[in-house]
């Protein structure tokens, strides 16, 4: 029970102690469905929320996220009494959290002008070390939270490592300057000259637990051990990674180096030898950033731009447990608990995570679907289907109605896939990928139906069916578009070679199939003689950075296209004029465009961008109509797709979902439940799951007398987890591992099934909130 009500606190507290009544709202609800607070009072309350869906069953692998800093948390590090933690990021600063609340202890300590590459705690906890790009080390009081000194200066360029040595005599440093230096840490003055011998940029440094060597590792490949007393190499370099490394570190006992790379794999030397030993320990599928032995040496701790934290046995190289998934982004640093209990994370979403250390507790797949960030997808001509291209390597094929796959996962690519489309009779895939190949594949049957397209000497980015079914077009980063039959898989022509002066991010064909157009990376939107080749007038010219999108109109008299400039700009295919003086640029996006698209009827024009929204256009005035923000999070947004019946878009992005969106505002037919709640036309209706019986009653207390359709998008998810409402009104509060998966007002269907869908139809809210308890005594009475 103690242990229960330790993680109630831990997962809760922090909301509780912002708003009192969520201890009911929000606490009790999301409680995992077996733990013994939920057991002793869940029936006790009747006016609160209920999970109907993808409710937890045992208190999850996750015990803390802590999401105050701004930019990417590079690197993190336990106290060695377990009871802290520091974290240093690309914000610049340098910050001390409580390992227990996850709150802040004191103030950030500022001092960086430039982003923190490295952190470290001294052996007694008192200090913390930081390394940056700006080139310097600075030491900290972490008691006072105040600089100790002025800043260690020696390298030349950013510091990218730091270490402090177990005896508590020296700091050791690594720099893009391809050195590493040695400092005393009471005097902070340099020991001696640099070490040099590294021919890449420093990525890590780490001591002996002995204090008397140093092993290195760098961009060269190769890792290095040095005598920290005499500051010479002590071995030939070790040497068997075949990409950058960019973590190494020593067991406990001294006796082994561990390595992580770009390539994926992490190796095990014998530390006197240099000598590998043991198995190569594979499993993740993108570049390890960090990696950490447990205390008593039996596990090594790692985290990757796969966006996992894996655990691995030393004595067998096999994974432990589950992969840990949370991360919606690159996981930039590991480390253990002194006690080995825990381990925390931290990365580019600009979040620290603290795990249960009991992989054997983490879901095996809990939200079966993709793996990784979904880059691309696109409804079937009769709206029955979604299909989905991801950095996992795989095609999906959806049920758009229930969210079901359809069939297995499609292997037929071995790198990340850019784009998909389905072909306008349904009945074939071809999708692009940075394997250079264009892949064709049946949709029923998942089975290629042709060999791999071949030609492209890039990756190939963007992939288009003509409008008769009979040809595919596709743009690479080797600067060609080209063309190909789809009866035999050849390539039609020769490719449009030379007239392009950067990637090919985009493709499109014209709805009578006459011409392509295509957006590429020096700023240009092309259209191009789909029989000849040949370009079509001259270049539309007027983004300022990458054209990473292009849509015509149904009608193909315009086109629309999205930029690295954050901008939309709606083009006259026929004279390449900007349509109209007022539509020369739809700005609103903070972040670069990723998707466009016209709808069915040719009226609105959707796009989506890094900055997590989608926005709509009205098509002929320029004018925004309606924005969805944070679709997936904080996320990037990557592929829009209208249904063909323009009420739906489907969307894709960074935390490995795909979301179908109400884009009219008006229930989809098919999915009220013809509940009372349902025939309340005349108020906004509130609902956080896939059936409109769960809204929210009587929400009209919540808008103060807003009308129309204004409340649309004033409900949203905050990063810290609360849906907030008009005015900041805190109507629920989402644990961290939750939120990846959690319904929003405008969401019809959240793809794979089984997130958290919210019934919120008996719930007490606003004034009402103490009637939660009242409406069960009053049921029973």
């Amino acid at each position: 029970m103690a242990a229960d009500v330790l993680r109630f606190i831990r997962t809760f507290g922090g909301a509780i102690s912002q708003s009192t009544p969520h201890l009911y709202l929000s606490a009790l609800p999301f409680s995992p469905e077996r733990s013994f607070i939920s057991t002793l009072f869940s029936e006790r309350f009747y006016g609160i929320p209920r999970v109907a869906c993808g409710r937890d069953v045992h208190w999850p692998i996750t015990q803390l996220t802590i999401e105050e800093h701004t930019s990417t948390v590079t690197s993190l590090a336990f106290s060695p009494d377990g009871t802290r933690l520091v974290s240093g990021s690309d914000d610049h600063t340098v910050r001390l959290w409580d390992a227990e609340t996850g709150l802040a202890v004191g103030n950030p300590l500022e001092g960086h002008t430039d982003r923190v590459h490295a952190v470290a705690f001294s052996p007694d906890g008192k200090r913390v070390v930081s390394g940056s790009r700006d080139c310097t080390i600075r030491i900290w009081d972490a008691e006072k939270g105040l600089q100790v000194g002025d800043p260690l200066q020696g390298h030349d360029n950013w510091v990218l490592a730091v270490a402090h040595s177990p005896d508590g005599r020296y700091i050791t440093s690594g720099s893009i300057d391809q050195s590493v230096i040695l400092w005393d840490a009471e005097t902070r003055q340099q020991v001696g000259d640099a070490l040099r011998g590294h021919t890449g940029c420093v990525q890590s440094v780490f001591f002996s637990p002995d204090s008397k060597r140093i092993v290195s590792a760098s961009e060269d490949h190769s890792i290095r051990i040095w005598d920290a007393e005499t500051r010479l190499q002590e071995c030939t370099p070790l040497e068997g990674h075949v990409a950058s490394i960019l973590s190494v570190v020593f067991s406990p006992d001294g006796k082994l180096i561990a390595s992580g790379s770009v390539d994926s794999t992490i190796w095990l030397w014998d530390s006197d030898t240099g000598v590998q030993v043991g198995n190569v320990l594979e499993g993740h599928t993108g570049s390890i950033y960090s990696i950490a032995f447990s205390p008593d040496g039996k596990r090594i701790l790692s985290g990757s731009d796969d966006q996992t934290v894996r655990v691995w046995d030393v004595k067998t190289g096999i994974q432990v447990g589950n992969a840990i998934e949370g991360h919606v982004e690159c996981v930039h640093a590991v480390a253990w608990s002194p006690d080995g209990k825990r381990i925390a994370s931290s990365g580019k979403d600009n979040t620290i995570r603290v795990w249960d250390a009991d992989t054997r507790s983490a879901p095996p797949n809990g939200h079966p679907g993709h793996s990784s960030s979904v880059y691309s997808v696109a409804f079937s001509p009769d709206g029955k289907k979604i299909v989905s291209g991801s950095r996992d390597k795989t095609v999906r094929v959806w049920d758009a109605d229930t969210g079901l796959q359809i069939g297995n996962a499609l292997e037929v690519h071995t790198e990340w896939i850019h784009s998909v489309a389905v072909s306008p009779d349904g009945k074939l895939i071809a999708s692009a990928s940075r394997d250079n190949y264009v892949c064709l594949t049946d949709i029923d049957s998942g089975l290629q139906v042709c060999p791999e397209l071949e030609g492209h000497a890039g990756w190939v980015f963007s992939v288009a069916f003509s409008p008769d079914g009979q040809r595919v077009v596709s743009g690479s980063a080797d600067t060609t578009i080209r063309i190909w039959d789809v009866t035999s898989g050849t390539q039609i022509d020769v490719p449009f070679a030379g007239r392009s002066r950067g990637f090919i991010y985009s493709v499109a064909y014209s709805p009578d199939g006459k011409r392509i157009a295509s957006g590429s990376r020096d700023w240009a939107v092309r259209l191009w003689d789909a029989e000849t080749g040949l370009q079509v007038g001259k270049p539309f010219q007027g983004h300022t950075d990458a054209v990473y999108c292009v849509a015509f109109s149904p009608d193909g008299t315009r086109m629309v296209s999205g930029s690295a400039d954050s901008t939309v700009r709606l083009w006259d295919t026929e004279t390449g004029a900007k349509v109209g003086s007022q539509l020369l640029v739809l700005a609103g996006h903070r972040k670069p465009v990723m998707c466009v698209a016209f709808s069915p009827d040719g009226r609105s024009v959707a796009s989506a961008s890094g900055d997590g929204t989608i926005r709509t256009w009205d098509a002929a005035t320029g004018v925004e109509v309606d924005c969805i923000a944070d679709c997936h999070g904080k996320g990037w947004i990557y592929s829009i797709s209208f249904s063909p019946d323009g009420k739906m878009i489907a969307s894709a992005g960074d935390d490995c979902s795909l979301r179908v969106w109400d884009a009219k505002q008006t229930w989809p037919a098919g999915r009220s439940d013809n509940l009372t709640v349902a025939s309340q036309q005349d108020e906004p209706a509130i609902c956080f799951s896939s059936s409109r019986g769960h809204a929210l009653r009587n929400p009209g207390e919540l808008f103060d007398g807003q009308c129309g359709n204004d409340w649309r998008n004033s409900i949203h998810l905050e990063a810290d987890g609360w849906i907030v409402g008009p005015q900041g009104r805190l109507l629920l509060w989402v644990p961290p591992n939750s939120r990846p998966w959690v319904y929003m007002p405008r969401s019809t269907l959240v793809i794979p099934r089984g997130g958290i869908e919210l019934d919120l139809s008996g719930m007490a809210h606003g004034g009402e909130w103490a009637r939660c308890l009242g409406a069960f005594r009053l049921e029973r009475s």
